[in-house]
């Protein structure tokens, strides 16, 4: 088999002047993937008037669920592409700070160290501008008015919901994941709802909450198509396992999501 045109010159466009070293070691592996991550699934059937996925979009999706899968090198090349192709380096640490909240600091801790290897390689100042608005008085606020705009009206006072025993997990649910992190500016909230949805998808053995956040994708706009195709982008990177956990976990959140707006 031999690297097709489309994949070397949108490679070339990701990646230029770079060397791959499995083309000497492994090339039929290196044509096997390269064909198919960067033409194939780049080229992916379409339904009816539906857009490609644009690279920028493709590359935030890439990145997140390589943070949720663990894949450090495949995550360090990608984001060298990423910021070729116009993903900003605020961007970039958002995606980074935002997977801490479902992945712990145990996993991201190492790709957060390669992401500022990799800015500073390319010149970029650290630290960046900040993007926080909340304080320690309105992040729980913030956090809860977050979870209301995503989920809708059932997530009002959730906080404060649970038995007394386990009611701090749901505050810092709303004060920590949300109020520290999805008010940040950087990302808008589709998008770091969409990226939420690539975590969980990586990560695997969270099906109720990815479930989950389906719905709440679908609440604030983003289409089952859209989840479909982002998803079907993040194949090479996460298995055919993990991705039909994924379609499953679309499926029966589309079905949640129509079976709520009837009511």
């Amino acid at each position: 088999m031999s690297e097709n045109n489309f994949a070397h010159e949108y490679c070339d466009k990701l990646f230029p002047g770079y060397t791959w070293s499995f083309q000497e070691t492994d090339p039929e592996f290196n044509e096997l993937f390269k064909n198919f991550a960067y033409d194939q699934v780049v080229n992916m059937p379409l339904g009816q008037g539906q857009e490609p996925l644009d690279d920028r979009t493709r590359f935030i999706a890439i990145l997140a669920v390589l943070l949720g899968c663990q894949g450090l090198y495949a995550f360090q090349s990608n984001l060298m592409a990423a910021l070729n192709i116009g993903v900003t380096p605020i961007e970039v640490k958002e995606i980074v700070y935002q997977s801490t909240a479902y992945l712990g600091i145990g996993r991201v801790l190492p790709f957060l160290k390669a992401t500022n290897a990799i800015l500073e390689s390319r010149g970029v100042s650290l630290p960046l501008e900040p993007q926080g608005t909340t304080t320690s008085e309105t992040r729980l606020e913030a956090g809860a008015k977050a979870q209301v705009d995503i989920f809708g009206e059932g997530m009002r006072n959730f906080w404060n919901s649970d038995p007394e025993e386990t009611r701090h997990i749901r505050y810092w649910l709303a004060s920590n994941c949300f109020g520290d992190y999805y008010t940040r500016n950087g990302l808008d909230l589709k998008t770091r709802e969409l990226i939420t949805f690539c975590f969980l998808s990586a990560l695997g053995g969270c099906e109720p909450q990815l479930t989950g956040h389906v719905v709440g994708n679908l609440m604030i706009g983003n289409s089952k198509a859209l989840l479909i195709q982002v998803l079907s982008q993040c194949v090479p990177y996460i298995g055919y396992p993990r991705t039909l956990n994924a379609l499953t976990c679309i499926q029966n959140g589309f079905d949640q999501f129509e079976k709520q707006s009837k009511n």
